[in-house]
């Protein structure tokens, strides 16, 4: 016991040559061939400020979801909500109001409404969000009966198509098939029911020289019902096919003046409704017909016959 007036007052430990009281932690006996190891060093990390409230919790959660997505990708559920719901975006967009609801479609003639929703990438399962009309737009244009397209989206749920349609123009057959083509020969469609008034041609290069046979029909007057198709020879001149099986073969060089020919023959003498086979209208001013059989042997048999002397 010690007066603390003295100046003799308390000290800490160091003060006074004491080593902290950790230091007077007992020494570990070593057993009997044991040898001293050094422990590892342990590291305590010590935040600034506290965690968010309910932090774990949302970790928690957010794995777990990630292990039912998993499953449900693995087992084949996720692909099925696919098919029926559509996408995980498309399925949220909808539910916040932002599914279409009404698409304006203009421009369009020989497609029908659905053929362009289905061209465009449009369904119930479609939300506005995720909807791409870049793409629409291209997928809509690879379509050769549309020459151009344009697609808007329209917030919250609208989706606007303007497109504009290639006219067909003639029909053309190549190798057995049988296709609309638009005015410049770009083939467009498949044979259908409501193109069959339109000009045919026939044959490789007919496509591209529709607008040659065209002005021969203008220029073919009451002959044009009759002229079923134009054949495309050697992709260097054309021959008519009429309803009465007779070919006219015109010219490589001004056919136009070679069908002035035929019409007036037919005016004259009604050349088209005899008993032949062709019309050979190739050398200018000259008018060449092939017989059938039957013409032929009628024609022989009618001639006089020599007297032998």
């Amino acid at each position: 016991m010690q007066s603390l007036s003295g100046g003799y007052g308390l000290r800490p430990p160091a003060a006074l040559g004491i080593a902290p009281r950790a230091a007077f932690a007992p020494a570990r006996v070593l057993l009997r061939g044991e040898r001293a190891r050094r422990g590892p060093t342990r590291w305590t990390l010590h935040f600034a400020k506290p965690a968010p409230r309910g932090l774990g919790l949302t970790l928690a959660a957010a794995l777990l979801a990630g292990v039912t997505a998993y499953g449900a990708e693995r087992g084949g559920e996720y692909q099925a909500f696919v098919a029926r719901e559509g996408g995980v975006g498309d399925y949220a967009a909808r539910a916040l109001g932002f599914g279409v609801s009404a698409v304006t479609i203009s421009g369009q003639s020989q497609l029908s409404e659905n053929e362009i929703l289905a061209l465009a990438g449009v369904d119930g399962k479609t939300s506005l969000p995720f909807y791409d009309a870049g793409r629409a737009r291209k997928n809509l244009e690879a379509q050769p009966l549309i020459k151009q397209a344009g697609v808007r989206k329209l917030y919250p749920d609208r989706i606007v198509i303007d497109i504009v349609e290639r006219t067909p123009a003639g029909l053309w057959q190549k190798d057995g098939e049988i296709s609309a083509v638009a005015a410049d020969g770009t083939a467009i469609d498949t044979m259908r029911d409501k193109y069959q008034a339109l000009p045919f041609v026939v044959g490789e290069g007919a496509n591209a020289h529709l607008d040659e046979y065209q002005a021969l029909l203008d220029a073919s007057a009451e002959l044009r019902p009759r002229i079923v198709a134009g054949v495309r020879v050697g992709d260097r001149r054309w021959t008519l096919k009429m309803r009465s099986g007779v070919d006219v073969e015109l010219p490589e060089v001004d056919p136009l003046a070679a069908m002035a020919t035929l019409l007036t023959e037919e005016r004259q003498s009604r050349l088209l409704e005899r008993d032949i086979l062709s019309v050979d209208l190739r050398v200018p001013g000259r008018v060449f017909v092939r017989l059938s059989e039957e013409a032929a042997a009628a024609r022989d048999a009618a001639k006089p016959k020599k007297v032998a002397q």
